[in-house]
């Protein structure tokens, strides 16, 4: 499992990103995350960019490891969003209700990114 430092020099295991794999490719990778009220997504780190598709609804908390203000986030059922790979944080159910989400990497704009500078030879 990867490790990272918190700013006061805690050592943090890092969970996945999601809790179950339902579909990967080369392409991208679906994760199903499902939170109670209270639950949370621990500590991990994008590494790809992604989508979050929320299936049903909830008030969430998105925490910084490097600290800050937590985001309050309101992800209403059918909503999508794009994010960015990166920051290390945890995702934290709110509301008074149950929050599922499909997560979609985006893989193929991460880790197996092609290098469109490569040279191309023709015969």
């Amino acid at each position: 499992m990867t490790t990272a430092l918190a700013p006061d020099g805690t050592k943090i295991e890092l969970a996945p990103v999601g809790q179950e794999i339902v579909f990967e490719n080369e392409h991208v990778r679906v994760w199903e995350i499902t939170l109670e009220p209270g639950a949370n997504q621990p500590w991990h780190q994008h590494l790809n960019p992604y989508l979050v598709i929320a299936l049903e609804a909830a008030d969430n908390r998105i925490d910084a490891l490097a600290g800050g203000e937590p985001r309050l986030v309101h992800e209403a059922a059918g909503g999508v969003v794009y994010r960015e790979p990166g920051e290390i944080h945890m995702l934290t159910n709110r509301g008074t209700s149950r929050y599922r989400s499909r997560l979609v990497e985006l893989k193929v704009l991460g880790e197996n990114a092609r290098d469109d500078k490569q040279e191309h030879t023709h015969d």
